[in-house]
């Protein structure tokens, strides 16, 4: 998912270069709304996984 919200910040600098304001603002808006779902994921995965009795493997 990580990957997924990189793709849209690149698209989004890639369209601001060449001057596409609107697309540059949508793939910015899809990139940072795809990166929170990640974020809030990756807390309740680590918050389960620490219920389990299992801490993140480093």
């Amino acid at each position: 998912m990580l990957g997924w919200a990189l793709l849209f910040f690149v698209v989004a600098i890639i369209a601001a270069v060449f001057g596409f304001g609107g697309i540059a603002s949508a793939s910015a808006g899809i990139a940072q709304i795809i990166f929170f779902v990640f974020v809030v994921l990756l807390v309740i995965s680590l918050i389960f996984g620490a219920f389990r009795g299992r801490g993140p493997r480093v």
